[in-house]
């Protein structure tokens, strides 16, 4: 099935599905990408009603931030529905834009670190947990594997629409 971003968790999940969790959260692909983008060229928007690249790095981070906690109670076991939340009002009330570039890069590097300490926590059995991500039973490692995959979706977007 060809799957797209209002799919949610399926699209995003298929970006990354054959590749391993510890390798996808380890990797620094993104970061030396965004280490190219210029503090001048992250407050642009290709169309007055979409977000800078500032914005989208700040909600990629947010995205992070909310579904690793969501992560961390489904590997306890506390049941969850893995639900969604409203990305505009989040990123609408955010301080993004005010803020230096480099420090948005740094806080989306601090929270893949704190992500990567806690999926190296994980046993093979807690990975293989399941829960419901609206109408998708998944399991925790396919979860994780789709945070990844929302990343890899915005940075495409970023390189096919902003960096003409």
């Amino acid at each position: 099935m060809n799957y797209t971003p209002q799919d949610g968790f399926p699209y995003y999940f298929n970006l990354v599905k054959d590749i391993d969790c510890i390798a996808l959260f380890s990797s620094t692909t993104t970061f030396a990408f965004l280490d190219s983008i210029t503090e001048e060229r992250a407050n642009h928007r290709y169309a007055p009603d979409k977000w800078s690249i500032k914005q989208i790095v700040g909600h990629i981070t947010d995205h992070e931030r909310i579904k690793m906690y969501r992560a961390f109670l489904m590997s306890r076991m506390e049941p969850i529905e893995l639900w969604g939340y409203d990305q505009n009002l989040l990123t609408n009330n955010s301080r993004f834009e005010e803020l230096p570039f480099d420090q948005l890069k740094t806080d989306l590097i601090n929270i893949r670190k704190a992500s990567l300490s806690f999926v190296g926590t994980l046993s093979k059995n807690q990975l293989k947990l399941k829960g419901t991500a609206r109408q998708h039973e998944v399991t925790l490692e396919d979860f994780l594997k789709s945070i990844i995959g929302h990343e890899r979706h915005h940075i495409n977007i970023i390189k096919e629409r902003y960096l003409l």
